[in-house]
């Protein structure tokens, strides 16, 4: 059984390389542009933002994640949540001002990217979406469309972060807009984690991933679960922690990215100051 398994756990080597790419492209930007000024922890952010994404999308933690609801939720809670923040955290203001000067970055950061607000809704309504049994299922027979959806959304996440962690100071909110930004983040993307906590205390859903590889294996949908991944993985119990997990994750994403957001901002303006 686990023979068969190992067949999906396997390493984007493409993906890979492309991160290794864009680390490489960073530290040469940072090395030979040294009149930019940095927050000491910027490249920790964003290679550390390299890292989890390769992680959660192109490794055998993917397949893994699969196996269950809250492992999933912890897997996409990194990477909308997280993964764009730090990111985003980990650009020097005015190596994005450069950047920004070349025109294709230019016409892709000002002209494809939708407002963070419309961004927000329009995540949280996809993300939604993507939760509910029926979409889930067809994800299970098109990876095609499910590899697209993930990449929408990762990009309507970027989009949504920016006004809280933007490197560009000007596209920032200030503290109250900032706020009430962040309250209707909150509110927007309950629906998806409650969805997980009201299924599982009307009558729990199951696993459309998980019951993809029962088909192939010719096993009942509990006999795998069980060999697989040990109680309460695959219960109520754990479909109702999946959403807790969800709620919390993205709560203290928040708070972490405003306060390392707020020490960036200090940092520089004090190096800036006479």
């Amino acid at each position: 059984m686990f023979n068969i398994l190992l067949v999906d756990l396997t390493w984007n080597k493409p993906l890979l390389l492309c991160v290794i790419g864009i680390a490489v492209l960073y530290a040469l930007f940072v090395n030979r542009l040294k009149d930019i000024k940095m927050y000491h922890k910027q490249p920790l952010f964003f290679f550390l933002s390299l890292g989890l994404l390769y992680l959660t999308i192109g490794s055998p933690l993917t397949a893994i994640s699969h196996l269950s609801f809250s492992l999933h939720m912890i897997q996409m809670s990194i990477l909308y949540f997280i993964v764009p923040s730090i990111f985003l955290l980990g650009i020097p203001s005015q190596l994005f001002q450069r950047i920004l000067k070349t025109p294709i970055a230019n016409k892709i950061i000002s002209k494809r990217f939708l407002a963070p607000k419309l961004s927000l809704i329009v995540f949280a309504v996809l993300f939604l979406m993507y939760h509910l049994p029926v979409v889930l299922t067809v994800f299970t027979q098109h990876p095609l469309v499910h590899n697209g959806y993930i990449c929408l959304l990762l990009i309507l996440s970027f989009s949504m972060w920016w006004p809280i962690v933007s490197p560009d100071p000007q596209q920032r909110l200030c503290d109250g807009q900032k706020k009430r930004y962040v309250l209707l983040s909150g509110v927007l993307l309950m629906p998806a984690c409650l969805l997980s906590v009201f299924s599982a205390l009307i009558d729990g859903a199951n696993n459309p991933f998980l019951t993809q590889i029962t088909a192939l294996l010719c096993m009942p949908s509990q006999s795998i679960s069980i060999h697989i991944l040990p109680p309460p993985f695959n219960t109520k119990y754990d479909q109702a922690m999946a959403g807790f997990i969800m709620l919390g994750i993205h709560k203290m994403s928040l708070m972490a990215a405003i306060r390392l957001g707020t020490e960036r901002s200090d940092t520089q303006a004090d190096k800036v100051s006479p």
